[in-house]
């Protein structure tokens, strides 16, 4: 048995899809961090914050398919700017690639009062874990390149509304994004579901 199906999470795959030629960084340098002591254990809480960290990832994966129809409707003669705005109000272009997203919208719903900054998580996690610091290191870098690759999908919608005769730069800017986000999303998922289900958050203290 996994500590995956012990804890009763399961990551999402990284598929191997990728939709451009572009490799905005090494998949095959990413550190991995330290397997789980034989005794973890796993409380409520605990599988409660892994759970959620899959849930706001399957929302942004959600939100990626709704830009990727955004633009497809840009091809199809749609308004440029009014899909620009739908993508600006998203969460992807909200949180800067940090766990943003996931520290408010758990704390949220756990106390329905706490705010946290949006480096809260990886603070814990290094405190909890030493040993996840290269990890959390790396996620830090890539929330950096996915922010950079969200304003570029952004100015090749601008170009788009000076010459829309154009389609290639924004079709290449979204496949660019679909890439680096999935894999991403799964590279952290595989790395975090665990320990966040073992230290919980905050030692449970939410």
């Amino acid at each position: 048995m996994t500590a995956h199906d012990a804890l009763g999470v399961t990551p999402t795959p990284d598929t191997g899809e990728r939709l451009s030629t572009a490799r905005l960084w090494d998949e095959s340098a990413r550190p991995a961090g330290p397997q789980p002591p034989p005794d973890a254990a796993y409380s409520p809480h605990g599988r409660a914050v892994a759970r959620h960290l899959v849930e706001i990832h399957d929302h942004l994966r959600s939100e990626l398919s709704q830009i990727r129809d955004l633009i497809g409707q840009v091809k199809d003669a749609a308004s440029a700017a009014r899909v620009r705005s739908a993508i600006n109000q998203m969460t992807l272009r909200q949180n800067s690639w940090t766990l943003g997203a996931y520290c408010a919208s758990y704390c949220r719903i756990v106390t329905g009062h706490h705010t946290l900054e949006d480096q809260a998580v990886f603070p814990h996690l290094r405190t909890a874990e030493p040993g996840l610091a290269p990890v959390l290191d790396r996620l830090a870098d890539e929330h950096k390149t996915i922010h950079q690759v969200l304003e570029d999908v952004d100015a090749a919608l601008v170009e788009h509304l000076r010459s829309a005769e154009g389609f290639d730069g924004l079709q290449q800017a979204a496949d660019i994004l679909s890439d680096v986000l999935l894999s991403h999303l799964a590279y952290e998922e595989a790395q975090l579901v665990e320990p966040l289900a073992r230290h919980g958050f905050y030692g449970g203290q939410l």
